[in-house]
């Protein structure tokens, strides 16, 4: 059995002396603790020695790739007839095995005997030092690494920022040329503008039309997918009130159509293109923010390597620089996204969480863009395991969101006690509790000491009605008219004692609730309470009579000195 053992200077061939060994695994690193117990083991049989640097390149690379290059098949071939060979890789192996036809051996006994090969190698091969290892080694794995991250044509980024910017320009022109259609045909059919919405269809609506007369006589079902909207072009092309153009005017109309139609096909072209490019050189940036925003943030950018330089914090903002730096001159908030937000991601989410998504969102894509620019794999694995991450933490935002308004057990929303009558610092109330007032049980004994006094009013009262009813013409007309005046505050009263019975008879609801609970105690409170309302009516009554009489004095008064 031979082995093949790749070194920086050429591609070596072992012997294996004893095959038993290789059974005992475990113990075969002791064969090769020593120089002359490794040469008991393997022998050098041959040795294929790199020419240049180059020829070490291209090696290595196809090696990395499991791919065998030229000068290693001619070396097996010559060597390797009707032999077992062990190797590392075992994809190499399966494409040694189908080009070469030779057997191909990969297990942990392989590898284990590579590691103490590796260990004892110097010695094993003559010619080959440690002084002069070292640097060979390190040489070509920094040229291969500017290799692969240079001069690979697999990465070269510039396509990819040349076809965003020409697709961005198509855009506008598109714009311009579909907008001075829409105005030119607009003199002949304008009624056509708001029947046809899509540009591209409105465009292969003139072409075929050319005059609005030849509408009734084409079938539209080509370009119209929708009926209605072909009937109701065939009947405002009957009543337009568009003017008339001549023939030269409709070709020049019909060629501009042309030449929308043909910019709209060389787009959908380039951006096919710029997909197939994006999903070969950036396939996580691509899988996490979509084709046209990954290739915007690489063109902003200048390049993938540069792209990969930046933290996370610098892409989520990326392309909002002059709001940056307007918000850091005017002390304002700095914007929460730049590029980043036209991803999909970011337009599922609302505008509450727009902000923590696109965080999130940069922070993904910052680890996506350095493992397209620095690793070896072409799946876009990192990149879709992010984006279900992110679509998760969306939507736990979400439902926590519509759990707090809906009240559920986790996201119950804080009930705010009304606290109106309480003090700010004190627990305290900052009315005073209503407390028993002792000072009613004496209500009946002030009703009886009041009925004498009520009836001496009542009685001097009437002695100056009695007195007041001497004939004269202008006193009465005076006295009418003041009756009028006490009218109309007695029906002003008589209005506002409304409410007062009504929350009155609430208030009696209330009690005859209350007396059910305690009945005794409150049916004595409520006789002593009306015994009360009583007293405080009379009070007013005699009041008013108090007032009235006084009154009545003065005017007598008066017509006495009138008289005289």
């Amino acid at each position: 059995m031979l082995v093949l053992f790749e070194t920086p200077a050429g591609f070596a061939l072992f012997k294996v002396l004893d095959e038993g060994k290789l059974d005992k695994v475990e113990d075969l690193w002791k064969e090769f603790t020593t120089s002359d117990s490794a040469r008991r083991v393997v022998e050098l049989k041959a040795f294929n020695k790199f020419e240049n640097t180059s020829d070490a390149l291209s090696a290595a690379t196809l090696i990395i790739d499991s791919k065998p290059s030229k000068g290693l098949r001619k070396f097996l071939q010559k060597h390797c007839e009707g032999e077992t060979l062990a190797v590392a890789d075992s994809k190499l192996g399966n494409a040694i095995k189908e080009k070469l036809k030779i057997d191909c051996l990969h297990n942990s006994a392989v590898m284990e005997l590579m590691r103490g090969l590796r260990n004892q190698l110097t010695e094993l091969i003559t010619g080959l030092g440690a002084q002069e290892l070292g640097p060979m080694s390190l040489g070509l794995s920094h040229s291969l690494s500017r290799y692969k991250l240079k001069f690979s044509p697999e990465k070269v980024d510039t396509m990819i920022i040349q076809a965003i910017g020409l697709l961005d320009d198509l855009d506008k022109e598109l714009n311009t040329y579909a907008m001075r259609v829409r105005e030119w045909y607009g003199w002949h059919f304008p009624e056509l503008t708001k029947i046809v919405t899509d540009n591209i269809q409105y465009a292969k609506v003139v072409k075929m039309m050319g005059n609005r007369t030849n509408a009734v006589n084409l079938d539209f079902s080509e370009i119209l997918s929708d009926e209605d909207v072909e009937t109701q072009l065939k009947e405002a092309a009957v009543i337009s009130m568009g003017t008339e153009v001549s023939d030269l005017d409709l070709s020049n109309i019909r060629e501009l159509c042309d030449q929308v139609l043909a910019l709209s096909e060389y787009r959908a072209q380039l951006y096919d293109y710029l997909r197939s490019r994006m999903n070969t050189i950036a396939p996580n940036l691509t899988a996490l923010v979509g084709e046209l925003v990954g290739a915007r943030l690489i063109a902003h950018g200048g390049s993938l390597l540069n792209l990969a330089k930046q933290p996370g914090s610098t892409i989520q903002i990326l392309g909002a620089e002059k709001a940056l730096f307007r918000a850091l001159k005017t002390k304002h908030s700095t914007p929460k996204y730049g590029l980043i937000y036209h991803a999909s991601l970011i337009g599922k989410a609302s505008q509450k969480y727009k902000g923590k998504i696109s965080r999130s969102l940069a922070a993904k894509t910052a680890l996506a863009i350095r493992y397209d620019a620095f690793g070896d794999g072409e799946d876009n694995s990192i990149g879709t395991e992010s984006r279900l991450k992110l679509e998760t933490r969306l939507q736990v935002l979400e439902h926590r969101e519509l759990g707090k308004s809906a009240g559920s057990t986790k996201g119950k929303p804080k009930i705010e006690v009304y606290e109106k009558d309480r003090k700010k610092g004190a627990g305290a109330l900052m009315t005073p509790a209503k407390t028993y007032n002792p000072a009613a049980d004496v209500v009946l004994g002030q009703s009886t000491e009041e009925t004498p006094k009520k009836s001496e009013l009542a009685s001097k009262k009437r002695k100056h009605h009695e007195v007041d009813t001497e004939p004269s013409a202008e006193p009465a007309e005076e006295a009418i008219q003041e009756d009028g005046k006490k009218k109309k505050k007695k029906s002003k009263e008589s209005e506002e004692t409304p409410a007062v019975d009504a929350d009155g008879k609430k208030k009696k609801k209330k009690k005859s609730k209350e007396s059910e609970e305690e009945p005794a105690v409150v049916v004595a409170e409520g006789e002593k309470k009306k015994k009360k309302k009583k007293s405080d009516a009379d009070g007013e009554d005699v009041a008013m009579q108090t007032e009235s009489g006084k009154k009545d004095k003065k005017k007598k008064k008066k017509k006495h000195a009138d008289d005289e």
